[in-house]
């Protein structure tokens, strides 16, 4: 049985990697397609360990193996995309004809002085001198020139030995045309493509709606899928010894948390609830090490409850048991065979679909108009109620060896007793740092650094002493309390403003390349694609509910690219759906799916989201007279239809 990747028989090195060299610019076509169109240059760097294999100065056009390679395979693909293109896509088929195999790549290697020709550089040599003036110039410090779309060059080709200045923001392929070896790490090969791409204008792509859509490295490795990714999480891992790896009743007992009521500490009998629950749900396994399991309920907002003890201090409990290290936590290296292009189906050319399309695509900017004196009455009460600093402590253990040792004893570094501990407030202790209060604050809360010091001024000398015990501390926790009144406030005063700018159609076919099928639903019949790519347990179970639903005529997961502008960040909402005429009152709307509908357990964030959300939509409702859009929250199809059903009444 023969999988995805194997190969037997007579199978040659320079067979795997020509079909390394097609997969890479394959994958590179496949990116490029998709980006081209947000003015997005696609880089893909080649790591080969011998110069000779790209440079060869035997030959009389200097072309080595990998570059003769190369442009076979690149020409061959390059006539397979033009044949396959829309038609509308004009743009990018004149882009990619224009530019000819020979001029697409390059290679920045060192150079022999005596000789001035390429040659294979030290491995671990950082400094290394170059007379291969053009490719120096272009690849190290003309960087715009390389990201220009005007520049052919798009596949670059380097010695394995990697030196500073390789860093560009735009790799998206990296292909290893060379053995592994233990004198550069696959963490640090990776991490030459692992930095956030900018555009023709010079923008990061940094929108967190679609960072991590846009933003994906995808390596054409020489071992198995497997191998690399066993290997590149372990070398993450072991940088990372520092975390604390088991959550156990030692672990929690005699951390502090701050709370509004003052800090706490942990008492063994809480640390052991802790323990136990994480237990009982299966959240740490048996080496007390947090399962993957707490990691995708907490993404689902679907955690167990606490013990009634530990309710009151939800929050930082959580965010204890969050320090701790997982495997779960580590980043996630898909298999690039295993993703597919999900397209539009017939759903989206529905007459209700593009009736309720042309209600939400309107673009809208806000503005809001508040009162500066009442943000600062409401500030200064609210950090007298609420704000609590922790006080910088530390703890004097003493401890004696004990008379006897023995061999298991210094073994296990257990030769000495701890006979007293005691733990003691750091007033004693000064700073020689000087803190920018009133600039820090201003730049955490977006207000003016005036403002903050009529806020400061008018809270009481008790509260504002506590500066002095924590500054840090007593920073984060006065810009948290200050942003969450000015989100309030500008909750009550927010107003939108429709624009004549709509969003195109294309944001539906965009960032089509490489999703992730691991997180999509069966096939679907209602929905505007084959299938919903979902982010939780909760998104994919709406959607079977809703593909099962009688009344819903067609529906879809809105694109990331639909966003909502609000003071506290854009905002995408999930879906979209268009009911049957005369089974509910309002036929169109927009909901957006929670694990739970309490606004205490979902994040002050967004809960301001969806509050400009619902004004948004009762703006652009005002355009029509009949069949407005409607937008809440959902936990499931059966508060959906609760919704509806009491709009119908």
């Amino acid at each position: 049985m023969l999988r995805a990747g194997e190969a037997t028989g007579d199978v040659s090195e320079r067979d795997i990697r020509r079909i390394q060299i097609r997969e890479t610019i394959k994958t590179h076509l496949d990116k490029e397609k998709q980006l081209f169109a947000q003015g997005i240059k696609v880089l893909s760097l080649f790591f080969i360990d011998e110069v000779v294999k790209y440079r060869d100065y035997d030959r009389p056009d200097e072309k080595g193996e990998y570059a003769r390679v190369f442009e076979e395979e690149y020409e061959l693909l390059k006539a397979e995309y033009l044949s396959e293109l829309a038609i509308d896509n004009e743009a990018y088929r004149k882009h990619l004809a224009g530019i000819a195999a020979a001029a697409t790549h390059n290679g920045y290697f060192s150079i022999d002085k005596k000789t001035n020709r390429l040659k294979d550089p030290v491995v671990g040599v950082r400094a290394v001198d170059s007379d291969d003036v053009d490719a120096y110039d272009l690849i190290l410090k003309d960087k715009e020139r390389l990201l220009s779309f005007g520049e052919p060059t798009r596949f670059l080709f380097s010695h394995s030995a990697l030196r500073e200045g390789w860093d560009n923001p735009n790799v998206f392929v990296i292909c290893m045309l060379k053995h592994s070896d233990n004198t550069i790490s696959r963490r640090q090969e990776v991490g030459r493509g692992l930095r956030l791409s900018v555009d023709q204008h010079g923008d990061r792509m940094d929108h967190p709606a679609v960072v991590h859509d846009i933003n994906v490295l995808t390596v054409v490795a020489s071992e198995s899928y497997k191998d690399f990714v066993s290997g590149l999480q372990k070398e993450i891992a072991d940088t990372l010894t520092s975390r604390p790896r088991k959550a156990t009743e030692a672990y929690f007992a005699g951390k502090t948390i701050t709370t509004e009521a003052g800090p706490i500490e942990i008492t063994p009998a809480m640390a052991k609830q802790i323990y136990r629950y994480l237990v009982k749900n299966d959240y740490s396994d048996d080496a007390d090490q947090i399962s993957k399991a707490y990691h995708e309920a907490k993404e689902a907002g679907i955690l167990a409850e606490l013990p009634d003890e530990l309710k009151p201090h939800a929050s930082e409990i959580f965010q204890l048991v969050d320090s701790v290290f997982s495997d779960a936590q580590l980043p996630k290296v898909e298999d690039g065979r295993k993703p597919k292009t999900n397209p539009l189906n017939d759903n989206f050319d529905k007459k209700e679909f593009q009736e309720l399309w042309t209600r939400i695509n309107r673009k809208a900017v806000f503005r809001v108009d508040f009162d500066s004196d009442e943000l600062v009455r409401k500030c200064a009460s609210a950090l007298d109620d609420r704000l609590r600093v922790t006080p910088l402590q530390y703890t004097v253990k003493t401890g004696i060896q004990r008379d006897a040792l023995t061999h298991e004893e210094l073994i296990h570094a257990t030769g000495f007793g701890e006979n007293e501990q005691a733990t003691y407030r750091a007033d004693s202790v000064h700073s020689v740092v000087r803190y920018d209060l009133l600039g820090k604050i201003a730049e955490l809360t977006e207000l003016t650094r005036k403002t903050v010091a009529e806020i400061l001024t008018r809270i009481t000398a008790g509260v504002f002493g506590q500066f002095k015990q924590n500054p840090e501390h007593f920073i984060s926790e006065a810009s948290r309390i200050i942003t969450e009144q000015k989100a309030a406030m500008v909750i009550e005063r927010l107003a939108y403003d429709s624009l004549s700018e709509c969003y195109e159609v294309d944001i539906f076919t965009g960032n089509q390349t490489g999703q992730d099928f691991s997180r999509a639903s069966g096939k679907l019949k209602n929905h505007i694609y084959d299938y919903a790519i979902t982010d939780s347990e909760i998104e994919r179970r709406f959607a079977v509910e809703l593909d099962a639903g009688n009344e819903v005529v067609v529906y879809a997961k809105l694109p990331r690219g639909f966003l909502i502008p609000t003071p506290v960040g854009d905002y995408n909402p999930d879906w979209a759906i268009a009911f049957r005429e005369g089974s509910v009152k309002h036929i169109f709307f927009v909901a957006e799916t929670k694990g739970t509908m309490s606004s205490m357990k979902l994040r002050q964030e967004e809960n301001t989201k969806i509050e400009c959300a619902r004004k948004f939509f009762d703006e652009i409702g005002r355009r029509v007279t009949e069949d407005r859009v409607r937008y809440d929250v959902v936990t499931s199809y059966e508060k959906l239809m609760d919704i509806v059903g009491r709009a119908a009444t």
